[in-house]
């Protein structure tokens, strides 16, 4: 399956979510703490398919992060003569 159709099945499945929460309020009503805390990750559920399907649908959702290569030759040493040892403290001072 493509993402499209991934994220067309998962906005399905919420509505079906959303119609059963609708026929659970009407038999156990909407005030109980419990309903509605289901109720609110639901929405949170419909706010994140949104947001996921806003991501996939973007022009950078096709484009791969170009690779950087990094060399294995060890780096020149004099680059760091000026600079301490982090956590270490100077070389020539002692710990308090």
């Amino acid at each position: 399956m493509s993402v499209h159709d991934d994220l067309t099945s998962s906005q399905r499945c919420l509505d079906d979510l959303y119609r059963s929460l609708g026929r659970l309020e009407k038999q156990l009503g909407s005030g109980g703490l419990e309903m509605r805390r289901v109720r609110m990750d639901a929405d949170h559920l419909r706010e994140s398919l949104a947001l996921l399907r806003e991501a996939a649908s973007g022009p950078a959702a096709a484009a791969r992060p170009e690779l950087v290569t990094i060399s294995d030759t060890p780096y020149d040493i004099s680059l760091w003569t000026d600079s301490d040892d982090e956590g270490l403290g100077a070389r020539d001072r002692h710990a308090p």
